[in-house]
């Protein structure tokens, strides 16, 4: 789990065995009923990616709780729903299919779950049938799933859910910006 960079800082900080007994006790590489549970609770989450380059990127996904699931012990799948057209993401997994994914719950109870591994961007997955709104299936097979300490995580409350995440009983609601002169010409139709 450590490569070269993190042993430098975790020597200079004398943090090496506190670092090698958070992964012996915390680390794994199987989703967990407790991890399947945390992570179907969250109504968003934060993905990395990488291009083949190794340039960054990060985005937020978000939808109803439940939108990422755990299916399997070795697998967890979200949708991709409609969006700018930039598949900046889900561009990278096909160039590159290491991710990292950042799961925070930031209520009553705070927690973190770190999520590692290889994606891939599907589109003809039979689950897809089961994503309203879901465009695209991204699977990932994690190689380190741990928690994190979730101390500097802030007390949050959500007001109320986005009107654009998708519901299987609700026509999609249109951002307003897909009709702005600058880009309405060149917005194409909806998949689902």
């Amino acid at each position: 789990m450590y490569h070269q960079g993190n042993r430098e800082l975790q020597d200079l900080f004398g943090s090496r065995s506190l670092a090698d007994r958070l992964e012996e006790k915390l680390r794994r590489e199987r989703f967990t009923e407790a991890d399947a549970a945390f992570i179907a609770a969250q109504s968003f989450f934060f993905l990395a990616t990488a291009d083949a380059e190794g340039r960054p990127d990060c985005s937020f996904k978000g939808g109803a709780p439940g939108f990422a699931r755990v299916v399997a012990p070795d697998q967890l799948v979200f949708p991709d729903y409609d969006g700018n057209g930039m598949f900046k993401s889900l561009g990278n997994l096909r160039a590159n299919p290491h991710v990292g994914l950042l799961f925070i719950a930031m209520g009553e109870k705070p927690g973190r779950l770190r999520v590692n591994g290889r994606a891939e961007v599907v589109t003809d997955d039979p689950l897809l049938a089961e994503m309203p709104g879901g465009q695209l299936l991204v699977k990932v097979t994690p190689s380190d799933i741990f928690p994190n300490c979730p101390r500097y995580i802030p007390h949050m409350e959500l007001v109320e859910p986005s009107v654009y995440a998708p519901k299987a009983d609700a026509e999609p609601v249109e951002p307003k910006w897909k009709a702005f002169p600058d880009f309405a010409d060149v917005v194409p139709p909806r998949r689902r």
